[in-house]
């Protein structure tokens, strides 16, 4: 879990680390104090990729999931990755990049969506690059998304949706119109479609994330995950 009341003081220091700024207190300039220490991005995808060819071959090593693995990081985490992922039951992320616990930041909502998803998605992203130090953030779909299915039928048939769905549906809608003309399997391309919107959000989100981007600090990678096969594929 997230430690909790961080100060004003603190958190601006944290995202004065992710984006390289400098804090301004009253007439002095201090540098940010270091965030803790992570594995280079291109570090922490090798890792990922090669637990999920684990997953995929059945040779997991299925790591750091006993309780005493649980009170080790009471104190607090170092997670290597941030994963959006999508909150569908298929996909928990720990199991298919083989990881276990403290290994992780994960957020999870329907379809993946990062935009449109708010103060809640986008600042617990931030909140893991600048107090975290994270450098790798992959936003993660997967093959057969029921929420990007549903925003395929309602930009066919222009059905209403019930509640909030309709809101987030309505968030997958550009990946689905942009994938619409391409050549293939249209679900698969608009799957693909979302998350290269993830990454390319990501990617100029300010304050934190685009200038952590920008100076070399982060990396923002787009995914997608085969439901049958278990293998996971960099986009873009």
């Amino acid at each position: 879990m997230i430690e909790p009341s961080l100060s004003r003081r603190q958190w601006l220091g944290a995202a004065a680390l992710g984006s390289g700024l400098i804090v301004a207190r009253g007439s002095r300039a201090i540098a940010a104090s270091p965030a803790p220490s992570s594995p280079a991005a291109d570090e922490a995808l090798q890792r990922l990729l090669k637990g999920n060819q684990r997953f995929v071959h059945g040779t997991t090593k299925n790591p750091r999931r006993a309780p005493a693995d649980f009170r080790a990081l009471a104190e607090g985490q170092r997670p290597v990755a941030v994963i959006m992922g999508c909150a569908d039951s298929r996909v928990p992320p720990e199991l298919l990049f083989d990881q276990g616990v403290g290994d992780l930041f994960v957020v999870r909502v329907a379809g993946n969506v990062v935009g449109g998803g708010g103060v809640f998605v986008k600042g617990s992203i931030e909140y893991a690059v600048a107090e975290l130090g994270v450098r790798l953030i992959m936003v993660l779909g997967h093959s057969s998304c029921g929420a990007v299915k549903a925003a395929i039928k309602h930009v066919d048939d222009g059905d209403p949706l019930p509640g909030a769905i309709a809101e987030l549906v309505n968030r997958i809608r550009p990946a689905v119109i942009k994938a619409k003309d391409m050549p293939g399997d249209r679900l698969a391309n608009a799957i693909s479609a979302n998350v290269l919107l993830g990454v390319e959000t990501l990617n100029n989100l300010d304050p934190i994330v685009r200038p952590a981007v920008s100076s070399g600090q982060a990396k923002v990678v787009g995914a997608v995950y085969d439901l049958r096969t278990g293998a996971v594929t960099l986009s873009g």
